[in-house]
């Protein structure tokens, strides 16, 4: 009885030998790829939207990698989520992604264009303003300091001879919520405001008079106000990801300006579903028709823009050569 335990053990044991030794030989399971998308639930951020409401990189990519969509309130919470690794291509700012490239030493990059302008500088009801110059001794609300719309600001009142309050001069730049622009201009708190889309339509709906329109503001309006950013450790990993995202970005974008309208509608009822609030019809209509849906990225506006940066000390030093990458 003994011996035949006995056998029945070592065969056991010989068994698990073999076995264990075939599996050092087995390919190891390999995990989907996934590839995470950060964007922002505004219209500046038109395809991101589109392309999620319409599911077209999940049906694009079944075979290849499973999709996550993330939403932000702001740049810098996104910029902290690329350098994480928590997402890996990402819809944000043109300031925003100089900010990322700096810090990360030139491992975030903008690989394409996403909107143009989008912006205008506006004043409350019955305010005198009526020119750049009419903001000495104004108080002017951007939505972030270190933002496009601020360092447009800046541009401008260079431009115009002037400065703020906290380099010598006399305007007084501060940052306010866009959503709580129209009660600061209620409340005579602020005289003016540059503002992107569809927070300009929205004010001036609501009273507010426009004193540069988005093509008069910067650069008559060919500047990026949303760029596309790729965390370069993932390209260099997963190139053929990134080149079919792109390929999907631009035929988003060619669909949006195919059919405004309808695309709109479709983003419109994409940030419904994620906020709970839809644009007016008016608003809507506006807002896109102060947009430019665009691949393209003005390398001058984005150098200007860093150049700015600089001097600000928004950054410490210059973006890296390829801040702007060309994915092929």
């Amino acid at each position: 009885m003994k011996h035949g335990i006995k056998k029945i053990l070592v065969t056991a044991g010989i068994m698990a030998a073999v076995a264990g030794l075939a599996g050092c030989g087995a390919k190891k399971e390999t995990k989907r790829p996934e590839i995470h998308v950060g964007y922002f639930n505004n219209v500046t951020h038109a395809q991101a939207l589109y392309m999620k409401a319409r599911g077209t990189l999940e049906k694009d990519f079944a075979e290849k990698a499973d999709v996550k969509w993330t939403s932000f309130n702001a740049g810098p919470s996104e910029v902290e989520a690329l350098f994480s690794g928590d997402i890996d291509i990402g819809y944000i700012g043109p300031v925003p992604a100089i900010s990322a490239n700096v810090k990360s030493d030139g491992d975030v990059s903008i690989i394409s264009g996403a909107s143009q302008a989008g912006a205008e500088l506006v004043k409350a009801p019955g305010s005198s303003i009526q020119s750049a110059k009419d903001l000495d001794g104004k108080t002017v609300a951007i939505p972030q300091i270190g933002n496009t719309q601020h360092l447009c600001l800046l541009k401008l009142l260079s431009d115009n001879g002037l400065a703020p309050v906290e380099d010598g001069g006399t305007v007084t730049v501060t940052a306010v919520e866009n959503a709580d622009v129209q009660n600061m201009m209620d409340q005579g708190n602020i005289d003016a405001a540059v503002v992107p889309e569809p927070w300009g339509s929205t004010l001036v709906k609501n009273g507010a008079q426009i004193v540069l329109d988005y093509n008069e503001l910067y650069m008559q309006g060919n500047y990026p106000v949303a760029v596309v950013v790729v965390r370069n450790d993932f390209l260099k990993e997963h190139p053929d990801l990134v080149k079919q995202f792109l390929k999907e970005h631009e035929a988003a974008t060619d669909e949006i300006n195919k059919d405004t309208d309808s695309a709109a509608k479709i983003i419109n009822d994409e940030i419904n579903s994620a906020t709970g609030k839809s644009l007016s019809l008016d608003v809507l209509t506006s807002a896109f028709k102060k947009l430019t849906i665009s691949t393209e990225v003005n390398k001058e506006a984005v150098d200007d823009f860093a150049q700015i940066s600089l001097q600000q000390k928004f950054i410490q030093k210059a973006p890296s050569d390829d801040l702007i990458t060309s994915v092929k």
